[in-house]
């Protein structure tokens, strides 16, 4: 049944390993993420295909054998192997036919601070820290892009990318307004405020999927700031680009060069221009567009963290939970697979 996957991945490891390949670096580039994102279903195939062995063996075991406490043993081990034949064979469909192709792509994440002053930037650089710290433990790469930081240390807003293997269909469920309840450092008197930050996510866009014309775009240089707004080099390396059709703008100054801001700039102009046009067929499933999962739309207030109660709640499934500390310190797993349940479950396409 999986043969044709096999015998794609073997060519694919044969091609990577060509001296022609390896000599046109875009292309190896190409060719190395299809490996990487067949090597998942592979493993996957193969442990399935393992399982399957199994049930079958026992299967026969149960038939021939006189002794009764080795086929109860194996009656046993076959109804675990079963739930686990199933769950393989589901996992690995959605891995080779996801329900959105963009999800296997990396993501570009924006946080800014919302209402809330200092507090709001402080919670912006916690939440950056957050993903950076569930990034690391999934084996994805964070890039800063561009950041503005306040005198505190916190961020009134910062863009990064994360690489790695299905980033955009995990993370896309953060896109929205996260909503903080505490005791600010600031706060001599011990009272609570509630403050605001904004979260969108966006499929990385390469220039094969969008196209963006030279006389659609302008692009203005200035010297790159530090926190507070002031400057931090003499040269204008900094880039903002205008999207005239859509009126988009995009900075990047984080990187070492004024090309490599261009670079970097362009990449999110055509992630959010991908967003966009996602969003627009969206727009068209009433029911995508009545449930809102990962749609990255900031006016959504999607998740409030509650840390006098040491409660987080996510206002789309109306689900609670604890521990503040350890999901801060990135721990969210549970919180992204529930809603990803929720949104499989639900048939979204979010």
């Amino acid at each position: 049944m999986y043969e044709d996957i096999k015998k794609q991945f073997t060519e694919l490891e044969t091609e990577l390993m060509s001296p022609e390949l390896q000599a046109d670096r875009d292309k190896m580039k190409v060719v190395a993420k299809k490996h990487a994102a067949l090597k998942k279903a592979i493993d996957m195939i193969d442990k399935l295909e393992k399982a399957t062995a199994d049930f079958k063996a026992n299967e026969k075991m149960i038939a021939d054998s006189t002794d009764e406490e080795l086929r109860i043993m194996a009656e046993t081990e076959n109804k675990e192997l079963n739930e686990t034949i199933k769950k393989l064979a589901t996992e690995i469909k959605e891995e080779l036919f996801p329900a959105n192709p963009l999800d296997r792509k990396n993501a570009i994440v924006e946080i800014r601070a919302g209402t809330g002053g200092d507090e709001s930037a402080l919670f912006a650089a916690e939440i950056f820290r957050m993903y950076a710290r569930f990034a690391e433990k999934q084996g994805w790469k964070v890039n800063v892009l561009d950041s503005s930081q306040n005198g505190l240390g916190g961020y009134k807003e910062v863009t990064f990318t994360v690489e790695g293997d299905g980033v955009y269909g995990l993370l896309k469920y953060e896109g929205g307004t996260h909503r903080v309840q505490r005791v600010p450092e600031t706060e001599k008197a011990g009272r609570v405020h509630t403050s605001t930050i904004t979260v969108a996510v966006f499929p990385e866009a390469e220039e094969v999927d969008i196209e963006i014309k030279a006389a659609d775009i302008r692009i203005d240089t200035f010297c790159s700031s530090g926190p507070g707004g002031q400057s931090v080099n003499t040269t204008y390396s900094a880039i903002r680009i205008l999207h005239i059709p859509t009126g988009m703008i995009v900075s990047c100054q984080d990187q070492k060069s004024q090309h490599q801001n261009k670079e970097k700039a362009l990449q999110v102009l055509r992630s959010r221009l991908l967003q966009k046009m996602e969003d627009e067929k969206r727009a068209t499933d009433s029911s995508a567009r009545k449930e809102m999962l990962g749609s990255g739309d900031r006016s959504d207030k999607i998740r409030t963290y509650n840390f006098p109660q040491d409660r987080i709640t996510d206002h789309r499934i109306n689900q609670n939970w604890h521990s503040i500390k350890l999901v801060m310190e990135g721990e969210l797993d549970p919180i992204i697979y529930a809603l990803k349940d929720f949104a499989n479950n639900n048939k979204t396409s979010a």
